[in-house]
């Protein structure tokens, strides 16, 4: 029986070429878009998941109540770190890190600038990345050692064994290699190519030793821990939550310690009134709910174009049904048509997605691939198979299978609006669906624009920035000089953060302030000539003058309007104990968000040791005539390191990063969408065209022309893609207006890109039928009139 099912769906299948073709390509794009979101979306959840142990793992993070606005920090103090290790008994291990950056390492004649960290020793006990070579809780404990990765230890030592030997760090000490890493995977949260001890951070810098020994207000640090085994965050909240408040300093009395499992980390990054209620796990929610949606239009057509041409079996459901078939073995006879067509589109969408997940790798910047040899895999794709044929084939199943013998026999089955009734309300939904997406790729990308498009307050082209080192630091005065002078730059400074972040953020107390008041700033110590060259307009006052200004502090017009300052020059204000004079106000700029407004920032002038080297490029150079100059300049004074740079409107549109990555993806799929939705719309055209061509014929000997045939085909498909723009409109209109209110700075969504995106899915189904539909009105009406 079952041989004899397959059989006819197999004869059913070839001899219907055009319908099967159009529904398995149809349903092969669907199902392809969803299994490549789907890919996506669980490379998205494992993060760190491959970490053993990782459900015992948190970051240790503040919050702090800013008048009555709860804002959230992932920076902590050293202090904090040691009051947790000796004071919480439910923690297990903790371990304190820097911010990860670049930094250099020479082996021989090879030198190299890489990312990595510092870290207490027991990172590697908490964080148990496979190693190769090492004991995890051994190879941090000697300050002066490292740990590098599989393919860092290859780049400095070919093929040899890297085991115990030296590498040149910062060039200032040697550090001796203690353990080798396999290569960190794409989905873990931190990405390194070294570490190092933070003993030898504390070694080699007073400034860490002072911050050791200080209070909790010093917070430049990340802090991780583990809690031990049976351990809930539950029972740790409470202890922790207050521990900061016994110190005197308002700041610390008004911040709260929380913890944030590791799990969380990539997708829950927004913190809202203290807790992690959003990030990009809103992302990947919304395309999860498109792949849904656009397998769920792909099943549609599926369902329209099999009962669409219910009358073409018919026939054959009556001489069944008289034979002595039952209607479930009909039932099974249509599911099982329905499986191997949905199984030949899944090997079909199997190779779409190999195809192009080279390219959707390169578009994320992920490294995803099918999983061909996992089994649970191939456990889930067979339960993909069978309820996306489910879903696809229930509806023809049962509606087939319910057809009249006798009725059908007689030849007195008309599909009339009952019939035809839940294919038009199945095509208002998939067309809803495709132009709901198209709304919301134009919103997306306007609202690109209108970032992209916003003033930043200074000008970000030919300003470059390099990170500072030692020997940078060092030779700075001298490598000022001569990049002047060569008329390679027209101006240079040094700054703690880049043209385009704040890396530091902290409090101030200023006359006026009100009990309890609190203002998170940024904080940016700079050289002079900083507001020269980043070419930030002094409103107020004065610019610092150099090392007679270690004294004086500059803020920006929203720190001053924060604090209610009138007449602020001259005023004195106190910053972690120290008094300072407010020299002058200099014009808001964006360095942060680009979304967002300018954050209150103040200024300090301290020449010398900062961590980024800023240099606007002279007009009269050309850039590529610039780089060979600046890599011969940067070879003469900072030899143990590569000539690192970066353009200031490089970094500042690499902000845009997430957003464009979304909008691009968003159009991908809304292009699909409609692109699917179309096959089904042609395919009805065509089964239209076909049931009423002696219709056709007799109108054009009736004298009906062209355009009035092309009309009387067109219009039911043309009312059902403006019923559909009816429903997107609004639907679409609810979501993005939410999706839009987490952007400070946004547009206000206008009737036009209503009015774009119908009038775009109109032309698009005009463009489909329009081809059926002039083809029928051409025909010659002897041909379908003869057999009358």
């Amino acid at each position: 029986m079952f041989r004899n099912y397959l059989k006819t769906a197999w004869r059913n299948l070839i001899n219907n070429k055009a319908y099967s073709a159009l529904n398995i390509l149809g349903l092969a794009a669907g199902m392809a878009v969803a299994l490549l979101i789907g890919l996506w979306v669980y490379n998205e959840y494992s993060y760190d998941r491959f970490l053993p142990g990782y459900q015992q793992l948190y970051q240790v993070r503040r919050n702090s109540d800013n008048n009555g606005e709860i804002l959230n920090f992932t920076s902590s103090s050293l202090k904090l770190a040691d009051v947790l290790r000796s004071q919480i008994p439910e923690i297990e291990q903790v371990a304190e890190t820097d911010w990860m950056g670049d930094h250099g390492l020479m082996a021989g004649d090879k030198k190299f600038y890489l990312s990595g960290g510092q870290t207490a020793s027991d990172f590697l006990t908490m964080f148990r990345y496979p190693l190769l070579q090492g004991d995890a809780a051994q190879i941090l404990k000697d300050p002066y050692s490292i740990v590098l990765t599989e393919s860092t230890a290859r780049t400095l030592f070919g093929n040899e064994n890297p085991l115990n030997k030296t590498i040149r760090f910062d060039n200032r000490n040697d550090l001796k290699v203690t353990g080798i890493l396999k290569d960190l995977p794409a989905n873990s949260s931190f990405q390194f190519n070294y570490l190092v001890p933070f003993s030898y951070y504390e070694q080699v810098s007073d400034q860490v030793k002072q911050q050791r020994a200080g209070d909790f207000t010093e917070n430049s640090y990340q802090i991780f821990v583990q809690l031990k085994p049976g351990i809930s965050y539950a029972q740790v909240a409470p202890k922790i939550k207050d521990i900061e408040k016994g110190e005197n300093d308002l700041n610390s009395k008004k911040s709260d310690v929380i913890l944030q499992p590791l799990q969380r980390w990539h997708l829950y990054s927004n913190y809202n009134n203290g807790k992690d209620t959003g990030g990009f796990i809103e992302y990947v929610r919304t395309f999860s709910i498109i792949g849904v949606l656009v397998l769920l239009i792909a099943c549609i057509n599926f369902i329209n174009l099999t009962t669409a041409r219910s009358e073409k079996r018919a026939r054959e459901v009556g001489v069944r049904k008289v034979i002595g078939s039952r209607r479930k073995d009909l039932i099974l006879q249509f599911l099982l048509e329905s499986f191997v067509l949905t199984f030949i589109s899944f090997l079909l969408s199997l190779l779409l997605v190999q195809l192009t997940l080279p390219a959707f790798n390169l578009l994320t910047g992920n490294k995803l691939h099918i999983p061909i040899e996992n089994n649970t895999f191939w456990s889930l794709m067979v339960g993909y198979v069978l309820i996306t044929a489910l879903v696809a084939g229930s509806r023809p199943a049962f509606y087939l299978s319910a057809f009249n013998p006798i009725r059908v026999l007689k030849g007195s089955l008309q599909a009339g609006k009952a019939a035809s009734l839940p294919r038009k309300v199945l095509v208002v939904l998939q067309f809803s669906c495709s132009i709901a997406l198209i709304i919301s790729t134009f919103i997306i990308y306007q609202q690109i624009r209108y970032a992209q498009d916003r003033p930043t307050g200074y000008p970000l082209n030919r300003l470059m920035m390099t990170d500072m080192n030692s020997d940078l630091n060092r030779n700075y005065a001298a490598l000022k000089n001569e990049l002047i002078h060569s008329g390679i730059a027209e101006s240079v400074t040094q700054a703690s953060s880049s043209a385009t972040t704040i890396n530091w953020h902290s409090n101030v107390d200023w006359p006026g302030k009100a009990a309890g008041e609190t203002i998170e700033m940024g904080k940016i110590i700079v050289s002079e000539d900083y507001f020269k060259t980043m070419r930030i307009p002094v409103l107020v006052g004065r610019d610092f003058k150099g090392v007679t200004d270690t004294l004086g502090i500059i803020f920006n017009e929203t720190a001053i309007k924060r604090m209610r300052l009138k007449d602020p020059v001259g005023q004195v204000v106190t910053q972690n104990r120290q008094r300072y004079q407010i020299l002058g106000v200099v014009k808001d700029v964006l360095m942060e968000s680009p979304f967002a407004p300018a954050e209150p920032t103040m200024f300090f002038c301290q020449p010398g040791g900062q961590n980024s080297l800023l240099y606007r490029l002279s007009p009269s150079i050309k850039t590529p005539e610039a780089l060979v100059q600046l890599t011969a300049l940067f070879n003469k004074f900072n030899p143990a390191y590569p000539y690192g740079y970066q353009f200031a409107d490089q970094s500042y549109a690499s902000k845009f990063s997430q957003e464009v990555l979304i909008g691009k993806l968003s159009g991908i799929f809304a292009g699909l969408a409609i692109f699917i939705s179309c096959l089904g719309l042609f395919g009805l055209a065509a089964y239209t065209a076909e049931q009423r061509t002696k219709e056709i014929g007799i109108r054009k000997v009736l004298g009906a022309t062209v355009p009035q045939l092309w009309l009387l085909l067109s219009k039911d498909f043309i009312g059902l893609v403006l019923i559909s723009c009816l429903i997107a409109s609004p639907l679409a209109f609810y979501f993005l207006q939410g999706w839009l209110q987490k952007y400070e700075y946004r547009i206000s969504i206008g009737p036009a890109v209503f009015l774009w995106a119908g009038t775009a899915a109109l032309i698009i189904t005009i463009v489909t039928i329009s081809f059926q539909a002039i083809k029928a009105a051409l025909s010659s009406p002897a041909k379908s009139l003869k057999s009358d």
